[in-house]
């Protein structure tokens, strides 16, 4: 197949988590044999910190602005099998009338950020990566995150008539165990961007348990924590860490954390990315627990699950045996389930089954 993706951004992974998932796909979709289309609204903060510079296999398209780019899509549109626009893309209204007016493309949307996304829906806010009329004129809807109420609430709120999950994955080419790194090495680690809907739960099983063990390490990685973060003398930070560095990153940590954001919990199967790539690093996992966590890791066998600041010192006074039997399993599982190339297939799967929509859109344009 040839497929087009206009999304966020896949070239800089800073403050942006869409990036790894969409560069473990898109090398697992060529492998696959199929051809691969990256739109990215070029913009400077990524710019400024760019990790990725080309698609290996398939084709990174930047741009300034969308007229300039217009003609490439239009005539990449017209012979594509699939299009997919994203959560957050900047120019995903202007991609998605593209896709209705050209080509006999599959039409998918992909929401990353479904928990954002609904709320917005709800609260009957704009959602300035959804058509106003709605998602009912493509093929697909895939979501980050999976569960029944989200499939109701995708039609409900916003006309979908097909969903399904495409849940995070992980690169095992680039997430595996590694050498420790003394400047990484930690007792806790934490690795994610600052959000405030998370910083409550991040507070009570990191910052405390931080305050309690004076005598030993934490460490968290990330982009965009405020200076006002209530740092102690035994929390390290490491700004900005490439998916390059993400091995050896979970790699020197005894034990490293999850935290979910507020909303993504609240609503259940919500896999973070990080939960896989640690597994796939050999690193114990210590998470913040949701419904559907037990449909990706068994608690007590294959992760370990946390409450209150007393779980995250219990957890850290396993033993190394144990701690290293729940790694083992928890990596076991992973690469058997949640590789990036097992979402390769699964996408390439629910591609092949969508059901093509009549293009109402454009016929009333016409």
């Amino acid at each position: 197949m040839k497929i087009v993706v206009f999304g966020l951004a896949i070239s800089s992974s800073w403050g942006n988590g869409h990036a790894t998932l969409w560069r473990g796909l898109c090398k697992h979709l060529v492998r696959l044999g199929h051809r691969v289309t990256f739109y990215e609204h070029d913009v400077p903060y990524y710019a400024a910190t760019r990790d990725l510079f080309e698609l290996p296999g398939g084709r990174l398209e930047l741009f300034s602005t969308w007229d300039e780019v217009r003609p490439r899509a239009r005539s990449d549109l017209h012979d594509a099998d699939a299009a997919i626009v994203t959560s957050y893309c900047p120019d995903a209204r202007e991609a998605t009338e593209l896709m209705l007016d050209k080509g006999g493309a599959i039409r998918v949307f992909y929401d990353l950020d479904t928990p954002v996304t609904l709320a917005r829906l709800r609260n009957n806010e704009a959602v300035p990566y959804i058509p106003p009329n709605g998602l009912g004129n493509f093929d697909l809807v895939l979501s980050f995150t999976g569960g029944r109420l989200v499939a109701d609430e995708f039609c409900r709120l916003a006309g979908a008539r097909q969903v399904q999950p495409l849940y995070g994955h992980v690169d095992p080419d680039i997430h595996r165990p590694t050498a420790p790194q003394p400047h990484y090495r930690a007792d806790l680690s934490y690795l994610g961007t600052y959000s405030e809907d998370r910083q409550q739960l991040l507070q009570r099983l990191f910052v405390e348990p931080a305050r309690t063990r004076r005598d030993l390490r934490f460490l968290i990685g990330g982009a965009q924590y405020p200076q006002d973060f209530p740092w102690s003398p035994n929390i390290f930070f490491v700004q900005h860490l490439p998916p390059s560095e993400h091995a050896a990153f979970f790699s020197s940590s005894h034990l490293t954390l999850n935290v979910t954001r507020s909303e993504m919990a609240r609503m259940g199967w919500c896999p973070s990315g990080r939960l896989f790539e640690a597994a796939a690093c050999g690193t114990p996992l210590l998470s913040d627990s949701w419904d559907g966590l037990d449909t990706f890791f068994t608690p007590g066998e294959e992760i370990i699950l946390a409450h209150e600041a007393a779980d995250t010192l219990a957890a850290m006074d396993m033993s190394d045996d144990v701690l290293s039997r729940i790694a083992g399993r928890a990596r076991e599982r992973t690469l058997a389930q949640h590789s990036s190339a097992r979402r390769a297939s699964e996408l390439v799967d629910l591609l092949e089954h969508a059901v093509r929509a009549e293009p109402r859109l454009a016929a009333e344009e016409a």
